[in-house]
């Protein structure tokens, strides 16, 4: 079983483009990085909809420079990633919910650091005021720097490509 495993993603690695929108990776070693990086840019995501901010603050360096200008309006800032994480919960909790998707991730590895770009939707959604959504799609981009604890996000940047829905889920606290 663990032979046949071996050849069905040798296969696959076989098959697969040879370049997918990034730069061509070299070797078994940059296979196992893109995959690790792109697995914790999803893990984000989840772990932000289930509201696990724990989990959601594991995968963060101490700092972060955060990017959300077309959102906020306030311009990117390194600020501590438990200030990050927090300020997620302070908006995303109780009566609350989101959903994150990201898709067509694109990976540039060099020595210790990755770039995880990718494409993103999400909704908010919360009763109280007429309607209860509110949609963003956008581009991310996680900076991730490797360490002695594996990959960590150093860098995050979400540019908003176009909104619909209503402003007051966006800009409202859940209860």
């Amino acid at each position: 079983m663990n032979a046949l495993r071996h050849v069905t993603f040798a296969a696959g690695i076989a098959l697969a483009p040879v370049d997918a929108g990034g730069a061509e990776s070299a070797g078994w070693q940059a296979l196992v990085d893109e995959r690790a990086v792109i697995r914790i840019a999803d893990a984000i995501d989840r772990a932000v909809d289930a509201q696990d901010w724990k989990l959601a603050r594991s995968y963060f360096a101490e700092h972060v420079t955060a990017d959300f200008s077309s959102l906020s309006g306030q311009p990117a800032a390194n600020i501590a990633s438990d200030d990050l994480i927090g300020a997620w919960a302070g908006n995303l909790k109780g009566s609350k919910t989101s959903l994150h998707l990201r898709t067509n991730h694109q990976v540039a590895l060099e020595a210790n650091t990755a770039t995880v770009r990718s494409n993103g939707y999400a909704w908010n959604r919360m009763e109280g005021n007429g309607d209860p959504l509110w949609e963003v799609w956008g581009t991310y981009e996680h900076h991730l720097t490797r360490s002695a604890g594996g990959w960590k996000v150093d860098g995050f940047t979400f540019r908003m490509t176009h909104e619909r829905g209503n402003p007051w889920v966006k800009a409202t606290p859940g209860q």
